[in-house]
């Protein structure tokens, strides 16, 4: 069964008396454990299907399943839980809380969403840490670290709820050639240790180059393009 199936998915949005017609009436489906990316001209949707994958946005018309749900009918506060149990993020930009340690940082999806007991959330943080390689960083707070390292907090915060589904928004676009192939690595690396399927937004080749499947967004249509297969028009 597919993790993520979209099914004629419509997204408008209204400014003024105009209608924006962001995603148009787009097909696809996302494999659990995959590595995939959707690609495109800024202003093509692609942030905009990241945030109706993740439960930030509804769509306006269409259907949208992820891990076995339709959660295209799911109000704000039903989204919200859903989001929180089921699905990871990582942004550009980090997101990461400057008052917080990167231990805290980690720990945070747990304390709001899950509510894990304290030994349990240990584990698990500690664990993620050492996965990351950011274990010697863990009492430091994000003002202390280089992007990449920045980065590495982020993928396990993301990774610390045990989500089927992490979507990442442009994770390597403040990153130097070398950090960003090391953080590519390292999602790769935790895909294959613990199963979980990666989604990304990006215009970063590198990122394409590691993906398994590419979507290729214009105009809020949708193209498929896989690396075994070449282009396909959806």
């Amino acid at each position: 069964m597919s993790l993520v199936t979209a099914e004629n998915l419509v997204k408008d949005y209204r400014t003024g008396d105009v209608t924006v017609h962001a995603i148009r009436g787009v097909d696809f489906s996302i494999e659990p454990a995959s590595f995939v990316c959707f690609v495109g001209p800024s202003g093509s949707g692609k942030s905009t299907l990241l945030n109706m994958i993740g439960c930030l946005d509804p769509p306006t018309d269409g259907r949208l399943t992820v891990s076995g749900t339709d959660v295209s009918t799911l109000d704000h506060h039903a989204a919200a839980l859903f989001r929180g149990e089921n699905i990871g993020f990582v942004f550009q930009d980090f997101n990461l809380i400057p008052v917080l340690t990167v231990y805290e940082n980690v720990e945070y999806p747990l304390i709001m969403v899950q509510k894990w007991p304290l030994q349990r959330r240990r584990e698990r943080i500690l664990s993620l840490l050492a996965a990351a390689g950011i274990s010697d960083q863990a009492d430091k707070r994000p003002d202390q670290l280089s992007g990449g390292q920045k980065q590495r907090v982020a993928v396990a915060r993301a990774l610390v709820t045990n989500p089927r589904l992490v979507l990442a928004d442009e994770p390597t676009a403040n990153l130097d050639r070398s950090t960003a192939l090391r953080i590519i690595g390292l999602m790769r690396q935790l895909r294959d240790e613990f199963g979980t399927t990666f989604v990304f937004s990006t215009h970063d080749p590198k990122i394409m180059a590691e993906a398994e499947e590419t979507f290729v967004l214009e105009d809020g249509h949708l193209r498929r393009q896989t690396k075994d297969q070449g282009e396909s028009h959806e």
